[in-house]
């Protein structure tokens, strides 16, 4: 689909499960045709962007986080913050990657991560790649932050769950994926000081998402993906369908305005 010189970028946000949504859109973008010549990403959006700039298929990208374990008990942290050790992911992803960095995928990737000490937004896109992964990925507080450079880095979504501002001056058209839509809550469920910082947290996320968003040529983000849980292995085949049923929906939309420009 892509015209001649033009780029096209592909962002992929945060979200747990809900990432796996990423994966059936790729599967829809590649079956319409449209290439992608680089991601970014952060959280499961950076983990899904670097399996698929590695070559992997979509197949591949779904046994990884199937087979990959969440809970296991000799994962859990010991005098690290977070309840599991990030670093014991490392051989894992290994397993998947093969090479540790970002000049051997086969496109360019760019990597949201948060500099907890410091308080920044990191972008990584060259050399060690797995550290950077595994840091994008750490949800906190379930999961520990990971060191890179001396400093303690965690969840990219944290300070840019949708990292755009990684890419617009390397590509024209920008394609996105958002799986952490912002729901509607009951007065029931802002009972609480946990539940009002969770609310909180979402909304400043959401706030920067939303304007990020407008500037895509495309993008998808599922209503149906509110029911499944950030952590829920079991919902991993739904959020893939889900993303790819939305998916096919807005390309066809993209491509049928697309037509009509070029007829009128």
């Amino acid at each position: 689909m892509n015209q001649q010189g033009t780029q096209t970028a592909l962002i992929l946000s945060g979200g747990g499960i809900r990432g796996m949504a990423h994966i059936g859109f790729i599967k829809a973008l590649q079956e319409h045709g449209i290439t992608i010549d680089r991601v970014s990403g952060a959280s499961a959006g950076a983990l899904v962007g670097a399996l698929f700039c590695n070559g992997n298929s979509t197949e591949e990208m779904l046994a990884f986080f199937k087979e990959t374990p969440l809970f296991r008990y000799n994962y859990f942290s010991i005098n690290k913050p977070g309840l599991i050790d990030t670093d014991r992911y490392y051989s894992v992803l290994k397993g998947y990657l093969m090479h540790d960095s970002f000049e051997e995928l086969a496109l360019p990737l760019h990597v949201a991560a948060t500099n907890l000490q410091e308080g920044y937004l990191r972008e990584f896109h060259s050399g060690p790649l797995i550290k950077p992964l595994l840091a994008s990925a750490s949800l906190s507080p379930v999961f520990s932050p990971v060191e890179i450079d001396g400093q303690l880095y965690a969840d990219g979504g944290i300070l840019s769950n949708f990292p755009l501002e990684f890419v617009t001056d390397k590509a024209q058209r920008f394609i996105g994926s958002n799986t952490t839509e912002l729901s509607s809550l009951s007065a029931k469920h802002l009972k609480n000081a946990l539940q009002l910082t969770a609310r909180v947290s979402s909304l400043m996320i959401y706030s920067r998402t939303k304007e990020k968003l407008q500037r895509c040529d495309f993008f998808i983000q599922p209503s149906g993906l509110k029911k499944i849980g950030f952590l829920d292995k079991s919902g991993i085949e739904k959020a893939y369908t889900i993303g790819y049923d939305e998916g096919s929906r807005a390309i066809l939309s993209f491509l049928d305005k697309e037509r009509q420009q070029a007829a009128g």
